[in-house]
């Protein structure tokens, strides 16, 4: 075996999916730093409701300090499934809240430059996301 055969088969490429499943068991454990470790520098974040789009990893990381902020009163993940491995990565997410009990489907679209985020966005139905508040 040569030395690029063997260096291929010790580099093991991590596909965009995983990249995402890694981001959601770092939100689910509060390890921010662990999070934006994946995200470009000059990121772009989209929450629904929200005017303004994020712009940059620093904000990002400021925002996640205040993440309760943002979520529903009793907000709560049930479940959360994954379409695409590259380029772009779909969360399909099953939540629930105080006010919306019966729970509820969101989607964040993940965009890629390489093995980073460059865009993170949310898809969810504006009116039952401010009436959960």
């Amino acid at each position: 075996m040569t030395n690029t055969e063997t260096a291929s088969q010790n580099t093991t490429a991590v596909s965009g999916a995983d990249i995402v499943a890694r981001g959601w068991d770092a939100v689910a454990s509060g390890d921010w730093d662990r999070l934006i470790a994946d995200y470009t520098n000059d990121m772009v974040f989209v929450m629904p409701g929200q005017d303004d789009v994020l712009n940059g990893r620093q904000g990002f990381r400021d925002m996640l300090d205040n993440l309760g902020a943002g979520l529903p009163p009793g907000f709560e993940i049930l479940s959360i499934r994954q379409i695409g491995e590259t380029g772009e990565v779909v969360s399909v997410v099953t939540w629930k809240s105080d006010k919306v009990p019966g729970g509820s489907q969101l989607a964040v679209l993940f965009r890629f430059a390489g093995d980073k985020v460059q865009e993170e966005r949310w898809f969810i139905d504006t009116e039952q996301w401010k009436a959960a508040f």
